[in-house]
């Protein structure tokens, strides 16, 4: 496939031998970013863990100071005392038998799920929906908790939940385009700082083996881990 000019200019300003620090390459990937809608900015991870060992898995959850950038689509299914807190917190839809019902029927027009530990019985059944699209709620993410209000509001702020894939690699995102580059400097360092805290006891060698910033359709700007882990 030819090389439009954008994508050939983008790779001629970054240095593939180079390792950079994050406040060079947020700075940079403003410069290479030509898409002419606010692209996401994304962060891949490499880590030295076997995912397949229950003991290496990496998965954590993360509010960025600066939040993502997009505008997240929030689900409460909880019974009618607590529809009033779930509104009030900024949640986008709220109810239970009716919205599971929807979901049956194939609506899944959201971002995220939260509920309650006692409705979980219900929403069981909706998991050969939900899984696939990773709209399940779970405990570990902090989407199925007494303090709806609460988990409403941190979501809207920022909350991410981020795991491990197969191949041992992290990916998330860290903001838009449009963010400035501190603000995308600062997203990235708490998702570093988490993950390195959530390092597997048992996990040998190099934990953090390479760091890619990229954007949307950018090319990915390698970050010197040297320069975060402490």
């Amino acid at each position: 496939m030819a090389l439009s000019k954008k994508r050939k200019l983008a790779l001629s300003k970054v240095d593939s031998e180079k390792q950079y620090t994050l406040p060079e390459a947020s700075t940079l990937l403003k410069e290479i970013t030509y898409t002419k809608f606010d692209a996401s900015v994304d962060l891949d991870v490499r880590l030295g863990v076997d995912p397949r060992k229950a003991n290496q898995m990496v998965r954590g959850i993360v509010t960025l100071p600066h939040g993502t950038g997009k505008v997240i689509r929030v689900l409460v299914l909880c019974p009618p005392d607590k529809e009033a807190e779930a509104k009030a917190a900024g949640a986008d839809y709220v109810g239970l038998e009716e919205y599971i019902e929807k979901i049956k029927g194939g609506w899944t027009d959201v971002d995220i799920i939260i509920t309650m530990p006692q409705v979980m019985g219900k929403i069981g059944a909706l998991g050969r929906i939900l899984g696939p699209r990773g709209l399940m709620p779970n405990p570990k993410t902090g989407t199925v908790t007494t303090e709806i209000g609460k988990a409403v509001e941190e979501v809207k702020k920022g909350k991410i939940d981020f795991k491990v894939d197969k191949y041992g690699i992290i990916h998330a995102s860290v903001g838009k385009a449009s963010f400035t580059a501190e603000k995308i400097v600062d997203n990235a360092k708490e998702l570093l700082q988490t993950i390195i805290k959530l390092k597997p006891s048992s996990a040998k060698g190099t934990y953090i083996r390479s760091v890619y910033l990229s954007s949307t359709m950018s090319p990915g700007i390698a970050i010197d881990a040297k320069t975060f882990v402490e």
